[in-house]
């Protein structure tokens, strides 16, 4: 690794930024572009790490972008997409500062809003190009020390060599040139004052390009009246915070951006330790017990029958496919990406396919996508693809039975977080899921806990009887207990909890 210097950036001709290319922030903005679309941003908005940047006078709207920054190695013209990243020297971070108060001015070219001095802070590492796999980074982007952008290369819209290879069908590419390749969700307003960070690294590597610090100053000189004032209105406001939802009232304090909260859950971390801790046959012996006798995810196979999965429900519904419907939902970010893209930690993913085993419902990338946001499994009543990388990864996926075709042989993606049948099960948004090598169970939230609980009651008397059953004893009357075996019991369990010898049955 090699340390981004004043060199580096005088060696930049041009940089070149991408508008969306991360499904997160396609989301937001309620668009997915089916090319790239680039804007300049002039060499003089480079800055190194550690430098501050001036909110000018009179705007409020300085918006933060992290992404990543690919650096020109070798001079390419129209080359080809397999050949490009052969043309980049180098990765790091980047920060496409813009203030939204003057996004007006230019019909488009951002020049104003984004090419301030200081408005394109890069660093502080180099990654080199040849060490890096282009579709294995991630990139995070912290506001005061709080994360606040989390995303990684290998769902992009439009992966880094097509962006090297389609910039260069019509311009070239020179040594020291800097491409911005686009920001996920969750970037936003940064105040006087605040510090950010956007750092890249390549998991399980060990290579970084450390954080790339920024520190936000209040300009003190006002824009001359000669030339473009400020101006915002609701839309800039939207676009800058990230949603209409961030964005505060006009006259209002602006809020530093929050991390995105975790799912809201009945799921403590004492509750997921218990339910962790006994088997699915005993937690489905406690739900039957409570009259559920239909809440088994029926007929699946675990990529990881050795890992016990406990989480929270997120659902996915497939509809049979129908060609004219297809090409409406079925192509860009559909519900499967927005699903799987929106995972949190915690969660597990479960789709309806309607049994259907002559498809594929999810494969590698997406699967890793899945893994890498945090869930703790996959499940699907309908087939996967790729299953040897999948199976390979540490997240399990519960699957019917493995196929090589595409999910638009037999589905549309249709829905998103709602009640759906998997498995011959109703599951709805928030359940709390738990799979084992037996199988997997769906357990209504406002029953988990006394669920939990009693289960482990059963497990301690279960325990118990195996041992009596392994001293020579019949299971008649054993097993269940009578009253004179729960009396034994109760005095065995005493002096287990007391840490002493059992009692002589």
């Amino acid at each position: 690794m090699d340390e981004l210097s004043q060199d580096t950036l005088a060696a930049a001709g041009k940089v070149i930024a991408v508008h969306i290319n991360y499904p997160s922030r396609a989301a937001q903005r309620g668009r997915t572009p089916e090319q790239p679309s680039y804007f300049l941003k002039p060499s003089s908005s480079l800055s190194l790490s550690g430098s501050m940047v001036e909110r000018p006078e009179g705007c409020e709207l300085l918006a933060f972008e992290g992404e990543v920054a690919l650096v020109i190695g070798t001079r390419a013209r129209r080359v080809s997409v397999e050949d490009a990243w052969d043309h980049v020297g180098f990765v790091t971070a980047s920060n496409d500062l813009g203030v939204y108060d003057l996004r007006y001015a230019d019909k488009g070219s951002n020049l104003r809003s984004k090419g301030g001095d200081g408005f394109t802070p890069v660093g502080p590492a180099l990654l080199s190009a040849r060490d890096v796999d282009p579709a294995a980074l991630r990139l995070r982007t912290w506001l005061n020390g709080e994360l606040v952008q989390e995303d990684t290369t290998g769902t992009l819209l439009f992966p880094f060599a097509r962006l090297v290879a389609d910039l260069s069908q019509l311009l070239t590419l020179e040594p020291g040139d800097i491409i911005l390749t686009g920001t996920p969700a969750g970037a936003s307003v940064a105040q006087p004052g605040d510090v950010m960070d956007v750092q890249v690294d390549a998991p399980g590597t060990g290579l970084s390009t450390g954080r790339l610090s920024t520190t936000v100053v209040q300009g003190t000189v006002p824009l001359a009246d000669f030339g473009a004032r400020p101006r915002t209105d609701e839309t800039q406001r939207a676009e800058a915070y990230g949603t209409p939802q961030a964005a505060p009232a006009p006259g209002k304090p602006a809020a530093a951006p929050a991390p995105a909260p975790g799912p809201e859950t009945v799921l403590t971390p004492e509750l997921k330790a218990k339910l962790e801790s006994v088997a699915t046959a005993t937690l489905s012996s406690q739900l039957r017990k409570r009259g559920l006798n239909n809440v088994s995810i029926d007929g699946l196979h675990s990529t990881r029958p050795d890992r016990k999965v406990v989480g929270v429900a997120r659902t996915l519904r497939y509809v049979p496919n129908r060609e004219d419907l297809f090409k409406t939902h079925g192509g860009g970010f559909n519900a499967q990406k927005r699903a799987i893209d929106s995972l949190q930690e915690g969660e597990i993913l479960v789709m309806e396919a309607r049994g259907e085993k002559g498809t594929g419902t999810v494969g590698d990338i997406l699967a890793l996508r899945a893994e890498v946001n945090g869930a703790v499994a996959i499940i699907t009543d309908g087939g996967v693809r790729d299953v040897t990388a999948v199976g390979a990864l540490g997240m399990p996926t519960y699957f019917a039975n493995a196929h090589p075709a595409v999910l638009g042989r037999r589905h549309i993606p249709w829905d998103v977080d709602l009640t759906i049948s998997c498995g011959g099960a109703t599951v709805q948004p928030g359940d709390i899921i738990v799979g084992d090598a037996d199988g997997v169970l769906v357990i209504p939230p406002a029953l988990a806990e006394e669920v939990a609980d009693d289960a482990l009651v059963q497990e301690a008397e279960e325990t118990y009887i195996a041992e009596m059953v392994a001293d020579g004893h019949s299971v008649d009357g054993l097993y269940p207990m009578n009253a004179q075996w729960q009396e034994k019991y109760r005095d065995w369990a005493t002096a287990r909890e007391q840490g002493g010898r059992r009692p002589a049955p």
